[in-house]
């Protein structure tokens, strides 16, 4: 809705002019949300080849995969504000950035066996746990 009112150009509302630094706060803060929330999924992964169980494995990526999904909710909620405000592409582009993770974080029975690097009992497992009867 705010890009189509950022790019329609009919509609006012009354905004008020907010400083030229507030959208350069808004746009480092979305750009550095984007990569922080790669480098922190990354790390926490890292905390699943300290363990053979299966189960704190997946409690390790489910935790870092909805602290990602956060990250990446409050970086969308960034980009709205700013497109709102100042109406720069940037937060276009940022916005992009956030809805690519959000497709390829998605956590999928081969997505999870690649990055926990599990055997194929365990990824059987999975695989048949993510296609209930």
């Amino acid at each position: 809705m705010i890009y189509l009112y950022q790019s329609s150009g009919t509609l006012t509302w009354d905004l008020p002019e907010l400083p030229l630094l507030v959208g350069q706060i808004l746009s480092g803060a979305g750009i550095g949300l984007l990569v922080a929330q790669y480098l922190l999924f990354r790390k926490k992964v890292k905390a699943v080849f300290l363990t053979e169980d299966l189960l704190a494995k997946l409690k390790i990526y489910a935790n870092a995969t909805r602290e990602r999904y956060v990250i990446l909710f409050v970086v969308a909620l960034i980009c709205s504000v700013g497109l709102l405000f100042f109406g720069s592409a940037i937060y276009n582009f940022i916005f992009a950035g956030a809805l690519f993770f959000f497709s390829v974080a998605k956590p999928t029975p081969d997505r999870i066996k690649s990055l926990l690097k599990l055997s194929q009992e365990d990824a059987e497992v999975i695989r048949l746990a993510s296609r209930p009867d």
